[in-house]
C-alpha cells in the first residue's frame, strides 16, 4: 500500500525545486497532493504534469489574507488536512536589494526575508492546526536549513528566519501535544541541495561546474544533494510511519553538520 494513501497534503513553495520534488514524491505515494506558490505558471505547470488527484492554489505565504483564501477552499473541497510541508522560501539575494551582512543589513531586505521564511511557515502552521483537528493523524513538516542551526555572515536574514522556524517547529510540536491534537511537527534541514536556490550562488559555463565542485568538496559524502533526498526525508515524517516522532530536527546534507568541514581525505 502507498505510503500516504487517502492523505491529503498541501506544499508550498511547490512550483519548482525541494516543493515540485515532495509533490511529485507524496503523489506518487497516494496522496492528494494541493500545490501552492507564487509563480502561477510554472506551479500550474507542475500540477498538470502531475495530473489527477492534485490542484494548484496561489499562496504568498507571507499573507494572511492568502491562507485564509487557501484553508476556506480545503475545508469545502476536502473537509481536513492530514499533511502540509512550509517549504516556500527566499535567501533574499534575488528578492531584496541587500546587502545582508550584519554590519550593513538593510532592514527592510531583512524584513522581507523572515516576512516569507518565517511569518510563512509561522501561518502556516496557524492554519494547518485548524485544519487538522479533524485528522485521525496529521503531520506539519516544516523545511529550516543547515542554515538555520549555524552562523551565515553574509546570509544573516536568511540564516535568522532558518533558525526561527527551527525553534518554532519544537513549540507548535508541544503545543499540539499539550492540546492533544492529533499533529505531529518537525523540522528538515536540507544543506547543499542543488536546487534553482543556488543559481546566483554557482554562475554558469565552467564558473558553475568548478562552483559546483567547491560546494561538493566541503561536504564529506563528496557531492551535492538532490531535491528528492529532501523529499523522502519529508515523505517519512509525513507517513504514519513516524507517528511517534515530534519536534525533531532532520538534517539532510552529506555530513557537514556532523563537524567535518571538508569531505574525507584520501591520504593514508
Amino acid at each position: 500500500m502507498p505510503r500516504l494513501d487517502g492523505k491529503i497534503a498541501l506544499i508550498t513553495g511547490a512550483a519548482r525545486g525541494i516543493g515540485q520534488a515532495v509533490a511529485e514524491l507524496f503523489f506518487a505515494e497516494g496522496a492528494q497532493v494541493i500545490l501552492s506558490d507564487i509563480n502561477d505558471e510554472l506551479g500550474q505547470a507542475v500540477a498538470d504534469k502531475i495530473g489527477a488527484n492534485s490542484k494548484y492554489l496561489h499562496l504568498d505565504v507571507s499573507k494572511e489574507s492568502d491562507w485564509q483564501r487557501v484553508s476556506t477552499f480545503i475545508e469545502e473541497n476536502y473537509g481536513r488536512l492530514d499533511i502540509v510541508v512550509n517549504n516556500a522560501g527566499i535567501t533574499g539575494f534575488l528578492e531584496t536589494q541587500g546587502p545582508h551582512d550584519p554590519e550593513n543589513l538593510d532592514i527592510d531586505s531583512w524584513h522581507k526575508v523572515h516576512e516569507t521564511n518565517l511569518d510563512g511557515v509561522a501561518l502556516g502552521c496557524k492554519y494547518a492546526i485548524k485544519l487538522m483537528k479533524s485528522a485521525t493523524h496529521a503531520s506539519i513538516v516544516n523545511i529550516s536549513s543547515r542554515s538555520g542551526i549555524v552562523g551565515i555572515p553574509a546570509a544573516t536574514a536568511y540564516a535568522s528566519s532558518k533558525a526561527a522556524v527551527r525553534n518554532h517547529t519544537k513549540s507548535v510540536a508541544l503545543y499540539c501535544a499539550e492540546k492533544s491534537y492529533p499533529i505531529r511537527c518537525n523540522s528538515i534541514h536540507p544543506g547543499a541541495i542543488f536546487t534553482p536556490m543556488w543559481d546566483i550562488m554557482l554562475g554558469q559555463g565552467v564558473q558553475r561546474e568548478r562552483a559546483i565542485q567547491d560546494v561538493a568538496s566541503g561536504v564529506p559524502l563528496g557531492v551535492m544533494g538532490e531535491p528528492k533526498d529532501v523529499a523522502y526525508a519529508a515523505l517519512y515524517l509525513a507517513s504514519d510511519e513516524s507517528k511517534y516522532v515530534t519536534g525533531i530536527e532532520l538534517n539532510i546534507d552529506g555530513g557537514i553538520l556532523a563537524g567535518s568541514s571538508a569531505a574525507p581525505s584520501s591520504e593514508k
